[in-house]
């Protein structure tokens, strides 16, 4: 109940800031700085060591990136059926299949699953959700905005020189390692600050316009992002016989809303800002009641 709380809380306390203007308008690219910077790549030196070596350790990333790649190709024939424009498309293939599984997800997961699940949460965000926000993500938004050729070298440069990206393959050295109680307790204070940090953050980014012609597109991508993709990532989980907290964990990150990072890719590509603002709010929100009645599915 408290973590749930704080969530809670740190979202208002984000919202409130935003519409009083009380903080200036870049807090939330300094917050969401800090945490790529510092949060997160102690996060991944303190969980990821307690990690041992088993298939159960990928079993995150197969998860991701096949639940990322079929959403990908529904949304993608939802917006020919519907006949939606290439801009609105381009906003969809972003916002409604790339999810929120640090800033919202990491404190979500904790509240339902405690630290232990920490470790799956970073192998599912890092491995899948990052990578495939800096490769499929970049291609969608310049592939829909214009047409420029992708640079796959800046691409490949931009995840290996990625802060979490780098200390999740150090972290991964230090499996079955213990941290001497200095080093713990430091990193533990550094890590401990991404819940706040990232909700406010995602708080102070919270838009809720939506005009009526956004409809359709609205719910097209809300539909897969909240509702098909957790249900991929079930029947994924139900073929293989994986029943276990690495899968729990994955199918609960499939559910959570659409990526904040997402939508300003989205905005920043011309692509249908006001309808990826107005999708990424209301998924946030939405979000918490989904992965709530998710969760309730998966303990039966």
């Amino acid at each position: 109940m408290e973590n749930f709380a704080l969530i809670f809380v740190a979202l208002i306390i984000g919202y409130i800031i935003n519409k009083r203007d009380i903080f200036p308008k870049d807090t939330p690219i300094i917050l969401n700085q800090f945490i790529l910077y510092i949060s997160l790549p102690a996060m991944a030196l303190l969980q990821i060591p307690k990690l041992s070596f088993s298939f159960e350790v990928l079993i995150p990333i197969i998860i991701a990136w096949l639940v990322m790649g079929i959403s990908a190709l529904v949304i993608f024939y939802i917006s020919k059926i519907l006949k939606f424009s290439k801009e609105i498309t381009g906003a969809l293939m972003l916002v409604g299949v790339l999810g929120n599984t640090s800033f919202v997800g990491i404190p979500v997961i904790q509240a339902y699953f405690g630290d232990s699940a920490l470790p799956y949460v970073l192998m599912y965000d890092q491995l899948g959700s990052f990578i495939m926000l800096s490769t499929y993500g970049t291609f969608i938004s310049v592939y829909y905005s214009s047409a420029k050729d992708v640079d796959v070298k800046a691409i490949a440069i931009k995840i290996i020189t990625f802060p979490p990206f780098l200390s999740l393959l150090v972290a991964l050295f230090f499996i079955g390692t213990t941290f001497h109680p200095v080093i713990t307790s430091v990193l533990s204070s550094l890590a401990g600050t991404i819940v706040p940090l990232a909700l406010v953050a995602v708080g102070l980014q919270l838009k809720f316009k939506l005009p009526s012609e956004d409809v359709k597109p609205f719910f097209s991508a809300l539909g897969v992002k909240l509702l098909l993709s957790p249900i991929i990532a079930i029947l994924i989980s139900f073929i293989f016989s994986w029943d276990n907290q690495a899968s729990m964990v994955s199918i609960m990150e499939a559910g959570m809303g659409p990526m904040i990072t997402a939508g300003a890719v989205a905005s920043m590509a011309g692509l249908a800002p006001r309808l990826s603002s107005a999708i990424v709010g209301y998924g946030v929100l939405l979000s918490f009641l989904t992965t709530w009645i998710l969760f309730k599915l998966i303990q039966l």
